[in-house]
């Protein structure tokens, strides 16, 4: 009794399954049916209208690249102009599927407040890009120092700005990082620190002479701005020769070598001794007598 009462309702929902599973399937064939010519207008539109974008999208990129114009700001007006595209293509699918668009408009602005709070730093990087971006006060090929890191601008993005280090790897700085900080723009030459130091018996106009010609033979050291070179201190042991060249930023670490080696070269040709650091000793008369004595 107990099993065909089992088996009855066994048979009973693996009935109320298959009738479900088969009004599902009629509804969705009866949707496909209804709706097929519109859904696949839909994915027609959104084809069209990414492949329109990223046309578009590229002539403007080739048309802006002729121009005199900063590479963010170029990134950022194709950008805009595939965002707008995106933005039609989706209300013209909207419309070819009759959805209403301002109980939907309303309903993103509700869910965009919530979106807003739970990405309030994604949004200050952006806003902090375009504030970067349109400011201008560095642009991409510059060096830059700012929050204990420096390099070379690689690229302005909306949300972060990326730096190549002189060893060639990259630092990524949000942009919320940088607005509103202290930044140390360099441009796009740097100057170098260098010193040598000569002994006070040396002929001091002759040691300038030779630094003036091995910058002036340097082809790294730029002439314009000139170099400054001078007596820098007045050491225990030596006079130091203050040298600041300026170099482009690819030639800066190359250029240091390079002018070190020449001015040791240079300074061996003229006899000019750069001596290292030494302390002289004196024994006064009398002094072998009184150590005697203490021993």
């Amino acid at each position: 009794m107990h099993l065909k009462l089992f088996f009855a309702a066994t048979n009973s929902v693996a009935n109320a399954a298959a009738d479900a599973a088969n009004r599902n399937k009629e509804l969705i064939i009866e949707f496909f049916q209804k709706n097929g010519g519109k859904l696949a207008s839909a994915a027609l539109i959104l084809v069209v209208g990414v492949v329109v974008g990223k046309w578009l999208g590229g002539l403007t990129m080739r048309k802006l690249m002729k121009r005199d114009m900063d590479p963010p700001i170029r990134m950022l007006l194709v950008r805009s102009l595939r965002l707008v595209i995106l933005l039609l293509t989706l209300m013209l699918i909207a419309e070819n599927l009759e959805i209403k668009l301002l109980p939907l408009v309303a309903g993103l602005g509700v869910a965009g407040v919530g979106v807003g709070l739970a990405m309030q730093g994604v949004l200050s990087n952006l806003v902090a890009g375009l504030t970067i971006i349109f400011v201008k006060k560095f642009r991409v090929g510059e060096y830059i120092e700012i929050n204990g890191v420096q390099g070379q601008v690689d690229t302005i993005e909306l949300f972060s700005t990326t730096l190549l280090h002189p060893d060639l790897s990259h630092v990524i700085v949000p942009n919320r990082k940088i607005v509103g900080e202290i930044i140390h723009n360099y441009g796009k030459i740097r100057q170098l620190d260098l010193s040598v130091g000569v002994s006070y018996d040396s002929d001091l106009n002759s040691a300038l002479s030779v630094v003036r010609d091995i910058l002036a033979r340097n082809p790294r050291v730029l002439k314009d701005p000139a170099p400054v070179i001078g007596t820098a201190t007045l050491a225990d042991s030596s006079i130091v020769i203050a040298i600041k060249p300026w170099t482009a930023l690819a030639d800066f670490g190359p250029a240091a070598g390079e002018i070190n080696k020449a001015l040791i070269e240079r300074f061996r040709e003229a006899k000019i001794s750069i001596p290292f650091p030494q302390r002289e000793i004196r024994l006064l008369p009398g002094s072998e007598v009184r150590n005697a004595a203490a021993a």
